[in-house]
């Protein structure tokens, strides 16, 4: 018998009980996703043979032998061992059995599925089935599948569309299964966004944007999902872009602020960010082996892709500055990092007056604020592609060096200034025909 997934036993080092003994669990894995069956069994180490995932029988001599050091007492006798080995056969067994049964019944089967009817022999597969095609119980597990393989804190905006859907689901007063989910239901569930939480155009976008990628990932593992999703348009409204100025740049690089430690360390990671479009969170893993030949070479914490960016007059210097240390640039917490720049900015007086504009449906929200309280870490990066390109780079050779993939994506952190205009107008006008 063959198993369309992959089966195997391991003994849980990490779940010991008082005497050292040690559980078995069942690990079942299919298309990449995998799930967990307690088998009840209960091991000291030596009774377990970790190779062939079975246990095995170590006699009194041999135990005494090898294993002075454990009492008697806790070796599984051989009947034991016979008795575990077979139930574990018969676990196997029953895989392929459920497995079969889906396969004859022309039914797409997860690991989940599988292991319900493993837990529970005698509920029905349609109940199964039922509950796997609800969308609620589908994010559930998608968040819970990759909460070891995605970065820390990506998946919140999986947390929070679960979250707004449960609500959802209560109002709407039924199941939220993917044959109910058209058109209809997605107009339906914007403005729910809209008229009963605090959330603006740009964040329902993207909520609206999680819904679909879910939808998508469901489809791919063959749950009923109405094609109808594909064509349910999200309005995206583009968004003010807060970046530096290069006289405001070389006003926090070049200001005195020896009085305060912690505004120094600051100021230093942000311009840092500001000279090479690092995000704070590849700054923060920065080792002095990333640096080499006047050249940062990392593996980019959101992307997981290779990135190689020269350095500049500006965070040569800066890396200067930390020359002594084990770290080739200050730590500081993100939080603790977007507060004290803030708080520098105001203190060197970069409080130009900017017009925030939001859309909550078809209402318009009007906020000005000075330019200081909308400066955070990632303001580093956008100045750096904003001033690169202000500088005469073109946008492949400042995405070349931000590790964007897509113009798409890139687009959203350029701003062409009036410094910028001019130097094109005069490029183009001022120059002597040839």
């Amino acid at each position: 018998m063959k198993s369309k997934g992959t089966i195997r036993f391991e003994i849980r080092k990490d779940a010991i009980d008082k005497n050292g003994r040690c559980l078995i669990r069942l690990v079942y894995q299919v298309r990449g996703y995998r799930r967990y069956f307690s088998t009840g069994l209960k091991f000291i180490l030596p009774n377990w043979d970790a190779i062939n995932q079975r246990a095995v029988f170590i006699d009194k001599t041999r135990a005494k032998r090898e294993f002075g050091g454990i009492s008697s007492y806790l070796f599984s006798n051989e009947y034991e061992i016979k008795d575990a080995n077979n139930l574990l056969s018969e676990l196997v067994k029953n895989i392929y059995e459920i497995e079969t049964k889906f396969k004859i019944e022309k039914i797409s089967f997860d690991a989940e599925m599988v292991m319900a009817c493993l837990k529970r022999p005698h509920l029905s597969y349609t109940k199964v089935i039922d509950k796997k095609n609800e969308l609620l119980d589908f994010i559930s597990e998608y968040i819970q599948q990759n909460s070891l393989t995605r970065v820390k804190g990506s998946l919140s905006v999986y947390r929070a569309l679960l979250n707004h859907l449960t609500s959802f689901k209560v109002i709407r007063n039924s199941d939220l299964d993917f044959s109910s989910i058209d058109l209809s239901f997605l107009n339906q569930f914007q403005n729910y966004l809209i008229e009963k939480t605090a959330l603006n155009n740009t964040t329902i976008a993207k909520q609206l944007s999680t819904l679909k990628t879910i939808l998508n990932y469901a489809k791919s593992y063959g749950h009923n999902v109405s094609q109808s999703y594909r064509d349910f348009k999200i309005k995206r409204e583009e968004l003010e872009v807060i970046a530096l100025t290069q006289d405001e740049f070389e006003t926090i690089y070049s200001y005195d602020l020896s009085r305060w430690k912690k505004y120094q360390s600051a100021r230093d990671l942000f311009c840092f960010s500001c000279s090479t479009g690092l995000r704070y969170s590849d700054i923060k893993q920065l080792k002095r082996e990333h640096i080499s030949e006047g050249e940062l070479k990392i593996k980019v914490i959101k992307t997981r892709e290779n990135l190689s960016v020269p350095l500049n007059k500006y965070s040569k210097e800066i890396l200067g500055r930390y020359s002594d240390n084990l770290n080739p640039l200050p730590v500081l917490s993100n939080q603790n990092l977007n507060k004290y720049i803030k708080e520098i900015c105001q203190l060197i007086g970069i409080n130009e007056r900017i017009q925030i504009v939001r859309y909550k449906g078809a209402h318009r929200i009007e906020e000005t604020l000075p330019k200081y309280s909308l400066i955070s870490a990632h303001t580093g990066r956008k100045t750096f592609v904003t001033l690169s390109l202000e500088k005469g780079m073109n946008s492949e050779e400042v995405k070349s060096f931000t590790g964007h993939k897509d113009y798409k994506s890139f687009a959203r952190y350029v701003k062409v200034s009036e410094n910028r205009k001019k130097f094109i107008m005069q490029k183009a006008w001022d120059s002597v025909d040839v």
